[in-house]
């Protein structure tokens, strides 16, 4: 844990510390399902990009098909300026 590192002809000593990273949200959704796709709404906007978002609620959703729902997505839309997403699955169930 300890290390000696050169720094413009300098030498300094340092100690590396494990530390934790606060990268968790938790929020909720308001949801409305159909046959193929599921209309997500309220989605709180935070501070991640759209592509994040998008591949948390593809993770999501796809994830929960071992709890009888959820299954392949086709395709995943997301509006961050609506707090609105759409999840498209592959097939219908």
């Amino acid at each position: 844990s300890k290390h000696c590192v050169n720094l413009d002809s300098r030498t300094a000593n340092v100690t590396v510390k494990p530390f934790e990273l606060d990268m968790g949200f938790q929020f909720e959704l308001h949801v409305t399902v159909s046959g193929k796709k599921i209309n997500v709404s309220d989605i709180p906007e935070l501070p991640i990009s759209e592509d994040w978002m998008r591949d948390k609620l593809e993770l999501h959703f796809y994830k929960t098909e071992q709890a009888e729902g959820g299954g392949e997505i086709e395709e995943v839309t997301y509006n961050k300026g609506s707090g609105t997403g759409v999840i498209t699955f592959l097939k219908p169930g």
